[in-house]
């Protein structure tokens, strides 16, 4: 793979969307301090083009809460206070007000997962607020096992987002534009994860396979494959990565409109 190319192009791709769109000042990504919005975050640096990096965390300890991010310091060091701004803004007293006012008029079996939802939705709320009054564009950070394989992303949460500037490229690849761009190794080595339980239980852990075995499926799906020819571990991921993609396909397609027929549109 030709790293340095891919990071021109997207860096040109980038600058170039927002010179078309001259309402475009700059853009805003949602910090994570994992290695997708580290290397998104620095792609978008690397235009010149103001960018907004905003950590937004719910119910962390008050240890992680005030630790500050590696990755920011190290952005704003490399380009400068001036075109690198930050914010730190604690969304739990937000996401508990709405949680309390939800579950108390209903909770049940899938209570767990919907709050793990809505903590990414109030997120991207959050980023569109602020991206909108800067005049920016909120950049999307998931890569194409996530977002086009596995559908491993939040509905108009993380997933809603105006660019996506990673989403062709699979999490090998952005490991290696993370060490051409010489992202810190701390974040690169890090297992990912959403962040959305208390546990920080890892995205691998809750998929059940990892992101190799995920971009070797994703291959294999695309293609007419043999499964009597796989061994027992790829016939379970293999299930696993087929399972996902059919029940999330709702997330990745544009969502169904209901289209009316012409002759019930005409005068009687």
């Amino acid at each position: 793979m030709q790293t340095g190319k891919i990071i021109d192009h997207i860096v040109k791709w980038l600058k170039d969307y927002a010179v078309q769109n001259s309402y475009i000042k700059g853009f805003t990504v949602g910090i994570s301090n994992g290695i997708d919005s580290s290397v998104v975050s620095t792609l978008c640096a690397r235009t010149g083009l103001p960018l907004l990096a905003l950590e937004l965390p719910i119910n962390l300890s008050k240890t992680k809460e005030n630790r500050k991010s590696i990755h920011v310091e190290w952005l704003k060091n490399k380009y400068g206070n001036d075109q690198i701004r930050s914010m730190n803004i604690n969304l739990t007293e937000a996401y508990n007000k709405l949680k309390e006012t939800c579950t108390r008029l209903q909770s049940n079996d899938k209570t767990e997962l919907a709050l793990a939802n809505v903590q990414s939705r109030i997120r991207m709320t959050t980023l569109y607020y602020f991206a909108q009054v800067n005049g920016h564009l909120v950049v999307g950070t998931g890569n194409k096992v996530e977002d086009y394989g596995v559908g491993f992303f939040t509905k108009y949460g993380d997933g809603g987002v105006d660019i996506n500037p990673i989403g062709d490229l699979l999490k090998s690849e952005v490991r290696a534009l993370a060490r051409e761009l010489d992202i810190d190794q701390s974040i690169i080595n890090a297992q990912p994860t959403d962040g959305l339980y208390g546990d920080m239980r890892t995205d691998e852990a809750q998929i059940g396979a990892t992101y190799d075995e995920l971009e070797w499926a994703m291959k294999q799906y695309e293609k007419k494959y043999d499964s009597e020819q796989m061994t027992e571990r790829e016939k379970k991921v293999m299930n696993i990565y087929s399972q996902r993609h059919q029940a999330n396909r709702h997330k990745i397609k544009e969502i169904p409109i209901c289209i009316i027929p012409k002759e019930f549109k005409q005068l009687t």
